[in-house]
Order: C-alpha cells, then structure tokens, then sequence
C-alpha cells in the first residue's frame, strides 16, 4: 500500500472536515468523520512507525512525489468553488484532492507489477467508494429541489 496515498488522504479528511470544530449536525455524523480521521492517521501512523508494518512497506517503489498534487488542487480550490470562505475553499480542495490521491497507489502497482488480492480488492473498493459518491450526488440532484454543486 502507498504511504503517499494514505497521506494524501488523511490532508483530504482534514481539509474536508473542518466543519466538526464549527458545527454540528448529528452524532452520527460526528463519529463517522472522526473514525475516517483517526482510520487515516492511524493507517500513516502503522506504516511509518509500527516495527513490523514498517518492514514490509515497499519505500523503494513509493517514489510518486505526492507533493506536487497538493499546490496545483489548492490553486484550483482558489479559482473554482463556491464561496470564498477558508471552510469552502478547503472543501473544494479536499474534492480536488480526492480526485488524484489514487495516483501514488497507481504508480507504485505499476512499477512492483506485484498486486496481490488484498492490494487489489484495496484498489477496486476506492473505486467502487468514488463511485457510490457518485451515485449520491446524482440521487440527491434528482429528489432534492434546488441541489446543484457543480464543483
């Protein structure tokens, strides 16, 4: 598993969720920002520090440099979004962000050549969540008056 992926999704859950220090809107969706948040972290965390997790990680093919997604997703969360408020732009980000933090995960699978089940399955169901996001957004344009976010 990419370390740079997981990265990257840990910046898009924090990005994506600032409004837990400014509103609330239900328990339920409070724990489960939380658990993404502390699943993210945790899962750099294990990969970075943890003895054993730390040995089988491949940093040798980990080489995408992940960081050059972050400024060009900010840039464009600046000229494109909603509202210009640091929690909207931020939002936008993580969305921009989103879109391309696969790609570290991608790029190492192409250079191992080595995707055994469990990398496999890992893939398919980040796609399969993109997807099912999807599908909520079109739902909710179709049942709910008014919805439209075009970003």
């Amino acid at each position: 598993i990419s370390l740079k992926t997981q990265e990257l999704y840990a910046i898009v859950f924090v990005t994506r969720y600032l409004d837990l220090v400014t509103d609330y809107i239900s328990l339920y969706n409070t724990l489960m920002k939380l658990i993404f948040l502390g699943s993210s972290f945790s899962i750099v965390w294990y990969i970075r520090r943890h003895k054993i997790v730390r040995r089988s990680y491949d940093k040798e093919h980990d080489t995408f440099r992940h960081y050059f997604l972050i400024l060009p997703c900010l840039l464009l969360a600046l000229l494109i979004h909603h509202k210009f408020t640091v929690k909207e732009v931020m939002w936008t980000f993580s969305l921009y962000l989103e879109a391309v933090a696969i790609l570290p995960q991608l790029v190492l699978l192409q250079k191992t050549r080595n995707i055994d089940n469990l990398t496999g399955q890992y893939v398919f169901l980040l796609g399969g969540y993109r997807t099912l996001y999807i599908l909520n957004w079109i739902y909710r344009y179709f049942t709910e008056p008014h919805f439209v976010h075009w970003i």
